[in-house]
């Protein structure tokens, strides 16, 4: 099991799932052709961001935070890592909301973060919870993401705003963290 280079900077008030619990929950919000063979990160005992399984196709799971309300877990293309990992150590430094993107904006600019060349799916896959029994997530509802850095409203013909539920819209536009907003309605 890796290590990451950095902590979760939560208490840990929750006891953390087995890694088979961690693993079986990620993948869903993977693609189902992409789960078997997906890396996936979740937490030890002590909270730290760990490599659970490695990957050999090029989707990176993450793991629920038992340490938040609610089920979340995503998955990305693994060319979204770097601004992945650069978010989660900037946070265990204290470091977020707009002094997040800040850095992030800047780093992505000087070169130092590398961004993806190419558009990049995060697929998000949120519950109330997670059944341990049934390994399905309670009231699940997905989301996506295609991040196309320093994409504009002029390069895609996207709206900068949802005009109806559902329809994609361009968020951050012209920054690192230019991305395609896809919500689909939330079933009734």
């Amino acid at each position: 099991m890796v290590v990451l280079s950095f902590v979760s900077c939560q208490a840990q008030s929750q006891s953390i799932p087995s890694k088979e619990i961690q693993i079986a929950g990620a993948v869903l919000a993977a693609p189902e052709e992409m789960r078997s063979e997906a890396q996936v990160l979740g937490y030890d005992a002590d909270g730290n961001i760990v490599e659970l399984r490695a990957g050999t196709n090029e989707m990176v799971c993450v793991a629920d935070d038992p340490n938040k309300e609610g089920f979340s877990t995503v998955s990305y293309h693994q060319n979204m890592e770097p601004f992945m990992t650069r978010g989660r150590e900037l946070r265990a430094e204290g470091i977020d909301g707009q002094d997040l993107f800040d850095r992030r904006e800047q780093e992505a600019k000087s070169g130092k973060l590398k961004m993806p060349e190419t558009p990049s799916t995060l697929h998000v896959l949120t519950g109330t919870s997670f059944s341990e029994d049934s390994m399905t997530v309670i009231d699940p509802y997905y989301r996506y993401v295609v991040y196309i850095p320093f994409a504009t409203v002029a390069s895609t013909g996207l709206p900068s705003k949802p005009r109806a539920p559902g329809e994609p819209w361009i968020m951050d536009p012209g920054t690192h963290r230019a991305h395609i907003m896809i919500t689909p309605p939330r079933p009734k």
